[in-house]
Parts: structure tokens; C-alpha cells; sequence
């Protein structure tokens, strides 16, 4: 993508840590390096401190979660990557390829009410990309519930990727710690190109990033080719919209869904320009329409039951990719907004909370050694 892969990589320099981000299909120079005190601070470190807590700690690359009806949260794990190489087997992603990845370097992790962790499922595909453009990883990109069964979606799997005899796709995950594929996406992207795919860094794969449940069905956003396709139960799967004929390539990654319309936040191409992504409301009839924009680095979406929109934003103020610079912007029916908490370290993925309160995923793409991902609580007011 204009994307993910070019976004957010981190790597280890000698004696330092730096945000690294390559040129070309980036479209802009290297970042300045970034110092391992401002990576490694507290990463909640919350305008409103009041109202941010760590709900829990020692996850590898936190992405998309949701409350399962056992009233646990279940996260999606990008992992720890691999080194397993498929240079000379299969086509290879430019610009940051090639990758390389292991078949059982991600997980699923469940959290209790007191914020205890514990997996669900481990050994699931992840993988990282080249070292030259950071290592960054990707594994398991979101997870979802239809009824009480919960299902995955993997996005450091194939062949491009660095895993072989792997795909991308969607999985269902038994209370035993089975894993059974369900959907394989990635021989869908191969057969269904979309109008205006980027050849700069394009994922034969793809990359897929979020993922939710309506009316039985899954519903995945593809940032890299710029897609919104559905999965039944049985494995079919079919495209929504290309958002990419209408859009061009602007990085979808969010999703979410009310009262019959789908929502789309966009993550946007590189250099960060301050207010240039924004939530599209896609209806089903296929129609798209620009529901909020001026927004910034778009990775996750929610509403609350008064129907204001939560807008999670990874970095603000800055032309890459920053710790401690993400937000979560409040849209309300009247499309007045406010910032409900600030200072976020490089989040990805936010989810709604039985009890009220937003849960995100923080150090969702971080710095080595393992294990620093957090999982935020933020309680919302009333006014």
C-alpha cells in the first residue's frame, strides 16, 4: 500500500531506534531518525489522562479487537514475522519485498476483565518486510464474531509474503484452538483485479486490515488493491465496491457498520498531509459519499448509541509516522467534533466496549523486543 507496508517501519539502528521509511512507491524521502527515548517513553501518555488507562500489556503488534459474548476481548496479533524466504518461488512485492515470514509466528490472545492475557490460538502465519524498509510485521490483522463462533483474518500468509503453501484469508477459530479455513483471499485478489491498483507496491496477497460481522456475513477491507469484499460462512466470497474505480488509491482501512451503510476510513499515501483522509458511507446500493473529511491516518472506526462517530487516527502534526502523536476524534450527528484523547503511540486498530468505554490497540507497530503492544481503555463522558 501507499499503505501499510511503507508506513510504519520500524528498525533497529546501532545503538538507537529509527522510523524508517523508504522512497519511492512512499512517495517521499527517508524520515529523520527518531530516538529511542521518544520510542521506548510511556506510550500512554494521554492529553486527558483521567479518562486513559493500560488495560493490558505483553501483546507482539496489537491490531483489530472485539468483545466476544463471553464478554472477554479478543485481539488480533500481527506477531513477531519470520525468516523464512520465497525469493525465486513466486512474485515478490516491490518496494519493500522481499519479504520474509514464518507459518506460526502469529496469534489471537483473549483478555479478562482484570486485563490478564492469555492465547487463544498461536502458530498462525506472520510476516515481516524486507530489513532495508524496517520489518514490518503482519499476522493476524482482525477478528470478529458471528453468534459465538469467532473468526480471523490473516494477513502475513502467502507466498509474496514470504510463507509458502500459505494464503491469506479468513479462518474460523474453535473453542479448542482448531483453526479451519474458511475464505481464501488471496486467490480471490489474484482473480479479481480492481480498476486502479498502485504497481509501486503492489501485494499480489494482499493486505487485508479490518474486518466485521453484519447479518451473519463478514465483511474485509484490502487497503493495497482499495476493496470492500464479504465472506459468507460457507467460504464465498464476493466484492462489495472497488473503492479504488471512484477513489483511487487512498488506502482503505477501517470499517465499520450502521443502521444499513458501511463506513470506510482511509489511511492515505506518504508524506503525511494533516487532514487529507477521511470516512466514506457506503450504502447498499454501492453508492459512495464522503460522510466526514479532514481527518488524518484513518485505522479504526466506532460508534457509540447516540451514533457519534469515534475516528482513530495514528499519527497527527507530523509528516510520517510519530509515537505519542495519535488521537481519537469524536464526530457527532450535527458533524461537530472533539478530541477525546491524544498522545497515542502509533495505534491501530479500537473497538467499543460493552461498558461504554473505547478499547484500543497501542504500540500496535513497534519497536523490538517483543511483547511491548498495550491494549488502552478510555472512558467517554457524557457532554
Amino acid at each position: 500500500m501507499k499503505h501499510l507496508r511503507c508506513t510504519l517501519r520500524l528498525g533497529m539502528a546501532i545503538g538507537a531506534i529509527a522510523l524508517v521509511l523508504s522512497v519511492g512507491a512512499c512517495g517521499g524521502t527517508a524520515a529523520p531518525p527518531a530516538s529511542e527515548q521518544n520510542l521506548l517513553q510511556s506510550p500512554a501518555a494521554p492529553a486527558r489522562p483521567s479518562a486513559v488507562s493500560v488495560f493490558a500489556t505483553g501483546l507482539n503488534n496489537p491490531r483489530g479487537l472485539k468483545f466476544g459474548p463471553d464478554g472477554f476481548l479478543y485481539v488480533a496479533e500481527g506477531g513477531v514475522g519470520g525468516s523464512q524466504s520465497t525469493t525465486g518461488q513466486c512474485t515478490q512485492v516491490p518496494d519493500v519485498g522481499p519479504y520474509t515470514g514464518s507459518p506460526d509466528g502469529a496469534r489471537i490472545s483473549k483478555i479478562d476483565r482484570n486485563g490478564t492475557r492469555t492465547t487463544v490460538v498461536a502458530g498462525l502465519p506472520s510476516s515481516q518486510t524486507s530489513a532495508a524498509s524496517g520489518s514490518l510485521v503482519s499476522g493476524v490483522a482482525d477478528v470478529a464474531f458471528v453468534g459465538r463462533s469467532l473468526y480471523a483474518l490473516i494477513s502475513g500468509a502467502g507466498c509474496s509474503h514470504g510463507v509458502a503453501h500459505t494464503d491469506n484469508g479468513v479462518v474460523q477459530v474453535g473453542k479448542d484452538g482448531t483453526v479451519t479455513p474458511v475464505a481464501d483471499l488471496s486467490a480471490f485478489y489474484k482473480s479479481n483485479p480492481v480498476a486502479r491498483p498502485n504497481p509501486g507496491d503492489f501485494e499480489p496477497d494482499g493486505t487485508p486490515y479490518s474486518m466485521v460481522a453484519v447479518h451473519g456475513a463478514l465483511y474485509v477491507v484490502e487497503p493495497n488493491h482499495g476493496e470492500l469484499d464479504t465472506v459468507t460462512r460457507k467460504g464465498v466470497v464476493s466484492r462489495v465496491i472497488d473503492i479504488s474505480a471512484s477513489q483511487g488509491h487512498i488506502v482503505p482501512t477501517a470499517v465499520t457498520y450502521r443502521d444499513g451503510d458501511f463506513y470506510v476510513g482511509n489511511l492515505n499515501v506518504f508524506p503525511i498531509v494533516d487532514g487529507s483522509s477521511k470516512v466514506l458511507k457506503i450504502t447498499k446500493g454501492g453508492d459512495v459519499q464522503v460522510f466526514a473529511d479532514d481527518l488524518t491516518t484513518v485505522l479504526g472506526l466506532a460508534f457509540d448509541d447516540e451514533d457519534r462517530l469515534y475516528v482513530l487516527e495514528n499519527t497527527t502534526g507530523n509528516p510520517f509516522p510519530t509515537p505519542n502523536t495519535g488521537q481519537i476524534v469524536r464526530i457527532d450527528e450535527k458533524g461537530s467534533r472533539k478530541v477525546v484523547a491524544s498522545g497515542l503511540f502509533l495505534p491501530t486498530g479500537m473497538t467499543m466496549g460493552p461498558d461504554g468505554s473505547l478499547y484500543v490497540s497501542n504500540v500496535g507497530f513497534g519497536p523490538p523486543p517483543v511483547g511491548l503492544g498495550q491494549i488502552l481503555k478510555i472512558r467517554l463522558d457524557d457532554d
